[in-house]
């Protein structure tokens, strides 16, 4: 549930949207064109925001500075704070010549990302421009977002530190820069397509049109909303623009390890949502769960239990196994379809029926082939890999219709 404040006068008031068209707007616009600055109709500036209360004086009067006498421009506030970050914003934007607006979120549903995503609901410009609360994106460099887009005709410009021109010295200490650079590697490793033409995936500064992007496609999860927005809906044509990332104005960085750890199973769940990504995933988490099953055979083996008992209890440690592996790094996003139980249920029966199919083939290739116990029961898992793929998907975690066709109008409002 958020709460909305607009300051000074709502979004799509009368009084707004004559601002644009006063002669104060017609000679910002004639100021864009004297600076080679092509001019869109608007900008909205989205700002995430979580305890920043230092920070945006500051920022608001760096933006009207920077960006009024250039084009016409609104800033949206997402704010997440447990501090009084709001009221601070409410009380600065009275002396902005611009409107502001303060969407405060109860619940921080999908971190930083997921403010982002409400921003862009909110926003109501040609042009919306991400950027941090701690301003160590630099505000004056929005003008030059919107214009290189305008220019290129693009539906995505990102402020880049890895381009000519560009800079990474405000990311203090060799260990952030080091993380830095290895997520940048291993994003452009997983998505050599989408993000050709990106030199910096992990940039939180950039501006796309508002009708590049479907909000409703995006599922994001924590920071790295970029990543998020090119994967998912990269628009065709995308530039890019050098900037020299700022040592943070006030306040403490917000980049933890569990933010890290966020990023990373966000990252797992863009590469594994195509249905192929997802068997590749789905086959790498069941070969993992042949060391507790086969171990466990081999022990139950030993003490003289006839392979077929021991082959049912060893599967147990291997289903415990890839149930916990699956629900926390491929199917997250879909465990709200069903009830804890629920799912346990269904992962337990499916994967003890594949049994039915498996210990036939077990005694088959022990009895027929010749086979030990291990090397067989090792066979008969790849073999029933598949029909265990596409039970699981669909009658685990495919959401049921009855729920998915009820809860489609809440989503959609």
């Amino acid at each position: 549930m958020s709460q909305e404040s607009m300051v000074p006068g709502e979004l799509g008031d009368p009084a707004v949207r004559g601002a644009v068209s006063t002669p104060a707007g017609k000679s910002r616009r004639r100021t864009a064109e004297k600076e080679g600055i092509a001019e869109p109709g608007a900008v909205t500036i989205v700002v995430p925001t979580f305890n920043e209360s230092a920070n945006v004086r500051e920022l608001l009067h760096r933006i009207t500075e920077s960006v009024p006498t250039r084009l016409p421009c609104e800033v949206v506030f997402v704010d997440d704070s447990t501090d009084d970050t709001p009221e601070v914003i409410s009380e600065a934007a009275q002396d902005c010549p611009f409107p502001v607006t303060v969407l405060h979120r109860e619940e921080p549903v999908g971190g930083l990302g997921g403010a982002v995503v409400e921003g862009i609901k909110a926003a109501t410009s040609d042009w919306i421009v991400v950027m941090d609360g701690d301003l160590q994106h630099p505000p004056s460099l929005v003008p030059e977002l919107v214009g290189t887009g305008e220019r290129a005709n693009a539906g995505l410009v990102v402020a880049s530190r890895y381009i000519k021109g560009g800079s990474r010295e405000g990311l203090a200490g060799g260990y952030r820069i080091a993380v830095s650079r290895g997520a940048t590697w291993l994003t452009k490793t997983l998505f050599p397509r989408r993000l050709r033409g990106i030199s910096d995936p992990m940039s939180g500064f950039f501006a796309i049109r508002r009708s590049a992007v479907t909000a409703e496609a995006l599922k994001p999860l924590g920071y790295k909303i970029l990543l998020e927005l090119a994967v998912r809906s990269r628009p065709r044509e995308v530039t890019e623009v050098p900037f020299v990332f700022q040592d943070r104005f006030a306040g403490e960085s917000k980049s933890t390890a569990q933010e890290g750890f966020r990023f990373l199973r966000h990252l797992l769940g863009l590469r594994t949502a195509s249905p192929v990504a997802r068997m590749v995933v789905f086959g790498l988490i069941g070969a993992t769960g042949f060391v507790p099953n086969l171990v466990g055979l081999w022990a139950l083996t030993r003490t003289g239990l006839h392979y077929v008992p021991a082959e049912v209890l060893a599967n147990q440690l291997g289903v415990a196994w890839n149930f916990l592996l699956i629900e926390h790094l491929l199917f997250r996003d879909r465990r709200r379809h069903r009830s804890w139980w629920d799912r346990t249920g269904r992962f337990a029966l499916l994967a003890n029926a594949d049994l039915v199919l498996r210990i036939p083939l077990i005694a088959l290739f022990v009895h027929k082939f010749g086979m030990g116990a291990v090397p067989a029961t090792a066979l008969a898992l790849v073999m029933t890999f598949v029909l265990r793929f596409v039970g699981t998907e669909a009658l685990v975690y495919l959401p049921r219709r009855g729920r998915e066709s009820r809860t489609a109008p809440r989503r959609a409002a």
